[in-house]
């Protein structure tokens, strides 16, 4: 849209044969404020009697004409940027505007002379709620229309007078391009012929009681970089790379595969690099350790980094802080060309206030409900999504889709899922209501949780859905045919809160907290469960991992290493936040990341932190390798206990099976005491066992008490070496 520097030609041609009809006082007091409705029967070409009117709104404009046939004609001015003329002609032809400024002039087409570029078939589903692919619908998309090359803007905005669009081309007036309504469905439209990749733009909303703003694309695909806040019009040209994952991915069942997570902050993993130096160490380093899986926070763009991406503002786009939605999909097609699965924090459970983005969008409650006792988010200063509303839900289905099929991710980590559950959530007694049954469930949001993971299951096989719900609701990874939520896998926060207070405590009180371990066992099975070891259990004063168990420097090592092993052979999948694999002993920082100065040569206790990452290694490589940790995880005949009442000893011992039967014997020892020939229940079936980990090995930082060894079982009972603070994993030995 950039103007040309030449000199303006005498127009030529016939001059207008007749004035044009004149606007009414009220259609051209309201086009000219934004506020009409169907601007293209204003503007554009229409008949009239004695030829064909042409009207054109382009303020600051010196003069514009209507080229036809290889001619000019100038249009009159009207004042106020209007333009208009009669050309004594019997049908509308193909035309250009040719239009000066000042500074130059331009030859363009005429926006208002093309038909809607949105199908009714998409207007029906909008309508519906039933839009899959809504972001080829909405937003702003660079097509190729009636011959013409351009962008589509579209919006929903029902409540509002009128939408216009504001680009950086047009210095943010939305004067001259008003977009017209699509009917019922709220859907405003406009194509800009000429407009392309890389132009910033908003929409210029007027509300319905007159106050007009400045809008973000609620569907934008790009952003500017923060602390800008245009929406930018993108397209893909990336070539994807990871074929054969993709073909292979839906092969095994999540729950009956192994599923070791790895949680990043990308911004700040590594400080300074974008999506593309990213994708060159990011999925060589946890391919290294292992990992089957990273796990993204929030990568949606959002203004405020001090939010760790939770405050969202574009659902759409991934943040531009780290370069473009391309550079992205280069970073997922990298993991996956490594053999790494990428999950995303998904948040739909709530949205920041900011003027400029989701929050009262056309000037009523659109994305959030008009009850103000239901809009506002207690804990977070938010908005929640108005679920009952077929439009939003329809916009949070289809972006939980989006993710998956545009940048190939492998699952969705809801965030906040209790908050959306429960109508009274941190709220009290008279700033809710019940709903329909006298209840405290959120009807609405269940049945957008069911929809939205029977959409993702059903478009993406292979995908993973997992739910960060911390309450005991049933039935959130129960088939949605059953009345479940519908997730594949559920946060185990329950274990995570029990198990990290039994780490916190002196070894000598640890025997009567004993059940903080084991309680998990009794509720093992009643969901798909993931053990987390996440960013929220390393800040604000929670401390680091190995900062929560006491003792010196060798004891909080040795009882992190001893705890991690635990971990990986407790039922359930694991995730472990950054830093924490090589233990850290500071908490998380988004300015600073982790502390990889650590492992440096020059730092003195660098071999220590080498050891804990060294056993996370050799932890995942020996659990991808035993299908008795993760074959039947969600089945209870894969685990059977075999010291559960052992207080006094801090000492814990089950027995793992796979679907063969084969065990797999996890013995953790909580306390600092070396326990000589200690005697534990196995099956009758195995000739001796070996030990194939422990987590006091030297190479760790341990103390070096092994069972080097094969121990053969008398009388049902087999006795080994304890290590002190340590985990040791026995299997049948092979000779």
């Amino acid at each position: 849209m950039a103007l040309r520097d030449t000199s303006i030609p005498e127009p030529s041609g016939p001059v207008p044969g007749a004035t044009a009809p004149a606007l009414s006082p009220e259609d051209r007091g309201r086009l000219l404020a934004g506020a009409h409705h169907d601007p293209h029967a204003l503007l554009g070409a229409h008949p009239v009697p004695g030829g064909i009117a042409f009207r054109a709104l382009r303020p600051f404009a010196r003069s514009v004409s209507v080229v036809t046939g290889g001619k000019r004609t100038p249009l009159v001015s009207e004042g106020d940027g209007l333009f208009s003329g009669v050309l004594p002609l019997a049908e509308i032809p193909a035309y250009t505007l040719h239009v000066a400024y000042e500074g130059g002039e331009q030859e363009v087409h005429d926006p208002y002379r093309f038909l809607p570029a949105l199908g009714e078939l998409d207007l029906h589903l909008i309508r519906e709620g039933r839009h899959e692919q809504l972001w080829q619908a909405l937003g702003a998309q660079s097509m190729t229309h009636e011959g013409v090359t351009g962008t589509r803007f579209t919006v929903w905005a029902p409540n509002a007078q009128g939408v216009r669009v504001a680009a950086d081309f047009t210095y943010w007036d939305g004067t001259q391009f008003p977009m017209r309504s699509l009917g019922a469905s709220g859907v405003w439209e406009l194509f800009l012929p000429g407009v392309g990749e890389g132009t910033a733009y908003k929409f210029e909303i007027t509300s319905r009681y007159g106050q007009r703003f400045l809008k973000a694309d609620p569907m934008a695909r790009r952003t500017e970089e923060p602390p800008n806040t245009a929406s930018v019009v993108t397209a893909s040209h990336y070539e994807w790379g990871d074929a054969e994952w993709m073909a292979h991915r839906a092969d095994t069942p999540v729950h009956e595969a192994p599923f070791s997570v790895y949680e990043v902050h990308l911004p700040s993993w590594r400080p300074g690099l974008d999506y593309r130096q990213l994708a060159e160490e990011l999925p060589a380093y946890v391919k290294d350790l292992g990992f089957t899986h990273v796990e993204l926070m929030p990568v949606a763009e959002h203004p405020f980094h001090g939010s760790w991406g939770y405050q969202v503002t574009g659902f759409y786009a991934p943040t531009a802080r780290l370069g473009t939605p391309d550079d992205f999909r280069y970073f997922v097609d990298a993991c996956h060309r490594a053999g790494i699965g990428v999950i995303m924090d998904w948040v739909p459970a709530h949205f920041p206030k900011d003027d400029w983005a989701l929050a009262r969008f056309d000037g009523d409650p659109l994305y959030e409900p008009g009850d103000a006792r239901r809009a506002e988010h207690p804990d977070w200063g938010t908005y929640e999504f108005d679920f009952a509303r077929t439009e939003v839900r329809n916009f949070l289905v289809a972006n939980a889709v989006y993710w998956c099929e545009e940048f190939h991710i492998d699952g969705l980590r809801v965030d906040a899922v209790a908050s959306m559950l429960y109508l009274d959530y941190s709220r009290e007694d008279g700033q809710w209501e019940s709903n329909a049954y006298g209840g405290r469930e959120d009807l609405a949001a269940m049945a957008f949780l069911q929809e939205m993971n029977a959409t993702v299951y059903r478009r993406a096989p292979g995908v993973v859905t997992i739910a960060e719900e911390s309450t005991a609701w049933g039935g959130v990874t129960k088939p949605t045919d059953t009345g479940g939520l519908g997730f594949g896998l559920k946060w185990n926060m329950g274990w995570m809160h029990d198990s990290l207070e039994y780490l916190s405590h002196e070894p000598v009180h640890r025997k009567y907290h004993h059940h903080e371990m084991t309680f998990s066992m009794v509720y093992a099975y009643s969901e798909n469960y993931v053990l987390p070891i996440s960013h929220d259990e390393v800040v604000h004063g929670k401390q680091a991992l190995v900062s929560k168990a006491p003792g010196d420097w060798w004891q909080r090592r040795a009882t992190v290493r001893a705890y991690l092993g635990f971990m990986w052979s407790h039922p359930g999948k694991q995730l472990l936040f950054m830093g924490q694999e090589f233990a850290q002993g500071a908490e998380w920082s988004v300015e600073h990341g982790p502390e990889w100065w650590l492992l440096d040569d020059g730092y003195h206790s660098a071999g220590d932190h080498r050891g804990v990452r060294d056993l996370v290694r050799d932890l995942n490589t020996a659990y991808r390798a035993t299908p008795a940790l993760w074959q039947c995880d969600t089945r209870p005949e894969g685990f059977r206990w075999v010291a559960v009442d052992s207080a006094d000893d801090n000492v814990f011992a089950f027995l793992r099976y796979d679907a063969d039967d084969r065990p797999l014997l996890a013995v953790s020892n909580f306390s600092p005491v070396v326990r000589h020939d200690y005697g534990l229940w196995v099956p009758g079936d195995t000739v001796a066992w070996q030990e194939t980990l422990n987590t006091d090995d030297p190479r760790y930082g341990g103390s070096g008490v092994t069972n080097p060894d094969p121990v053969k079982p008398e009388d049902g009972c087999v006795r080994i070496t304890l290590p002190p603070l340590a985990t040791v994993w026995l299997t049948p030995f092979a000779p």
